[in-house]
């Protein structure tokens, strides 16, 4: 079921908006909290958003953070109403089709069947018939900002990127980095640490003979990266827990270390490469600055789009009761 809290959340929620929190005193969370045309917004609303967001995450703490979340929240929810209702003004219809289809495949894929379905929504405070709703507003707001956002305006040339890429060297520069391989072996109940010890003890002899660092890897490591022969992707030195960043950085590229013993288990390691502090160049995070831009400049239309709807639309903001 829904959180209390959360609902107790809007006895706080919303010293928002121009009015929001001019007054003291017990909150009504049925009450309305912001009017959109002809639509309203609760503060049981907001604080029920609130706990969606929230939902399997550490709540947020911290009076800027929790301000920030509440006004986000706040907004968001005008935001949507707005667009619900240039949707309808705009006489477009949605078929149900579309719903049922997304329902098939949100139970396909997330719940299993029906049944189960219906538990999980019940276990967040839901209906099914408040879920199909939400779905239904979803697929409005989405296709209305397909129509509305025109991607054609977004046009990010090689200048642009060329000229972020310049401005904000500091996000792209890298610490020191080693590709490494990692045989890691775990303490278990058919085998103890001193068994374990052993195992690791006779792997360095092997290796130290001329066996395969990786092939050892493959067929002994208890690591996540076994199958790739212990190897992982390059890692700086906060990566990796800091005694086992203290050995991997102490070593040379082709040195394999000695065995490390934990509490978990026992560890070797080999590093492949070692790649000083840089700065990545252009050719290798061209795409992703490309793509920062496009969201950035998405934003930026759908910001102007949202404060066309309220324009012509009547918003008003009510103090807690």
């Amino acid at each position: 079921m829904r959180v209390t809290s959360f609902i107790i959340l809007a006895a706080s929620v919303l010293a928002v908006g121009p009015a929001l929190g001019a007054q003291s005193g017990p909150v009504t969370v049925n009450g309305i909290a912001v009017k959109v045309n002809d639509a309203v917004i609760t503060f049981r609303e907001i604080a029920d958003e609130i706990e969606q967001l929230q939902y399997g995450r550490q709540p947020e703490s911290g009076p800027q953070k929790i301000e920030t979340l509440k006004t986000d929240t706040v907004e968001g929810l005008v935001e949507r109403q707005l667009i619900l209702d240039e949707f309808k003004t705009a006489g477009y219809k949605l078929t149900e089709n579309y719903i049922d289809e997304e329902i098939k495949r949100r139970i396909r894929n997330q719940f299993g069947d029906r049944v189960r379905m219906i538990k999980s929504l019940e276990h967040e405070g839901l209906t099914e018939a408040a879920f199909r709703q939400d779905l239904r507003e979803k697929f409005i707001v989405n296709a209305m900002e397909y129509k509305n956002i025109d991607s054609k305006q977004i046009i990010v040339s090689p200048h642009k990127i060329e000229a972020y890429y310049a401005q904000n060297l500091d996000k792209f520069k890298v610490e020191d980095e080693v590709k490494l391989r990692m045989i890691f072996l775990a303490n278990k109940p058919d085998r103890d640490a001193e068994a374990t010890r052993k195992l690791a003890a006779t792997i360095l002899a092997e290796i130290k003979s001329g066996a395969s660092f990786a092939e050892e890897a493959s067929a002994h490591s208890d690591g996540s990266q076994r199958s790739e022969g212990g190897l992982w992707p390059a890692v700086d030195r906060t990566t990796l827990r800091e005694d086992l960043g203290k050995a991997a950085f102490s070593l040379k590229p082709g040195e394999a270390s000695d065995v490390l013993e934990r509490d978990d288990g026992c560890y070797l390691m080999k590093v492949e490469e070692f790649r000083s502090a840089h700065v990545k160049a252009l050719n290798e995070i061209r795409a992703e600055i490309e793509k920062a831009l496009e969201a950035e400049d998405r934003r930026r239309l759908r910001k102007d789009w949202i404060e066309r709807l309220k324009a012509k639309s009547f918003i008003s903001y009510f103090p807690v009761n």
